[in-house]
């Protein structure tokens, strides 16, 4: 059976190309917000009895589109959807995934625990895994993960300027490594001393033989960016003239990418999992066959009990 393509939002960059290449039938949504700020959503697709449904979703500012997104998977179940996957190509709620300070909410389980009792599968990309080795440790549903990292080395390997990669920090080390030995360019890893949620300090070694060289700063997530503006800066006090950076996922909070632009830093380049003008890494080729596995296997399946609409969470 032909699954159906939802998407929240609607414009979400992967959209149309997901539903050519699956191919799935694209689902028609109405949504809205009242004047009080409550949500209104509309199912406009017929939908066939046990019929398997993907849902797209931006969780890039997941406050206002968790609720959305949970309505939307009830609404296709109550409606006669089979099992209901998520592709959320950027997860939030990732990063804290231990309690540093006493009381903290450990929010990741929290999140995890929403989503294992809503949907029937998950399909991200690239997520921030730090202290946990999979997202099976918290995730209960099937989970995949696709990594863009071929992205990254075929745009780094079609470049023929003199290049430098450069982790901001030494979280960044083994993914830049990595991609530097995969690429074929040499990298160079910072320190990072972090104060608070924008104030963070940043020392590199000693640049002196790659004046010549395009600085690149590559990292997984550009959120808040305070660490990639202090390390586009180290760079420029260490008289490197050209900066790009490069990231899988681009957020992007707080029109960061302006204070980047004017601390030195050239180009942008981020995959489309969440839609930015600085989207020039298609990730429609990677998520093809992981989805037709992960909705062939909801064809097959009947909905488990838990999954249920209006099962208790």
């Amino acid at each position: 059976m032909t699954p159906l393509l939802f998407s929240l939002p609607k414009d979400h960059a992967l959209f149309t190309p997901l539903c050519k290449g699956l191919p799935a039938i694209e689902g028609g949504l109405e949504f809205r917000r009242f004047p009080d700020g409550e949500s209104y959503l509309r199912v406009c697709s017929d939908i066939e009895p046990g019929q398997p449904v993907i849902i797209l979703a931006d969780l890039s500012r997941p406050d206002a589109r968790f609720l959305p997104l949970y309505f939307l998977c009830d609404t296709l179940k109550e409606l006669g959807a089979g099992q209901v996957g998520l592709l959320a190509p950027y997860l939030c709620y990732m990063r804290q995934d231990t309690r540093f300070h006493p009381g903290e909410a450990v929010t990741s389980r929290s999140f995890a625990h929403l989503l294992s009792h809503r949907f029937d599968w998950l399909l991200t990309v690239d997520p921030h895994l730090h202290r946990y080795h999979a997202l099976s440790d918290i995730y209960t549903i099937p989970a995949t993960t696709v990594h863009a990292t071929p992205l990254l080395v075929d745009w780094l390997r079609a470049r023929s300027e003199p290049l430098l990669l450069v982790g901001p920090d030494a979280e960044s080390e083994q993914w830049v490594s990595a991609l530097a030995q995969a690429s074929g360019h040499p990298f160079v890893v910072g320190s990072k001393q972090r104060r608070g949620d924008r104030d963070v300090h940043i020392r590199l070694p000693d640049l002196s033989g790659y004046h010549r060289h395009i600085a690149i700063m590559v990292d997984d997530v550009i959120s808040s960016g305070q660490t990639l503006l202090r390390c586009a800066r180290a760079l420029t006090d260490a008289g490197i003239e050209r900066i790009e950076a490069a990231a899988i996922h681009g957020l992007f909070a707080d029109r960061i990418e302006d204070q980047l632009q004017n601390a030195g830093v050239q180009r942008l380049i981020t995959t489309n999992s969440v839609s930015h003008p600085s989207n020039g890494l298609d990730l429609t080729p990677l998520l093809l066959e992981p989805l037709r596995q992960l909705a062939r296997l909801a064809d097959n399946r009947p909905p488990t009990p838990d999954n249920q609409a209006g099962a208790d969470i």
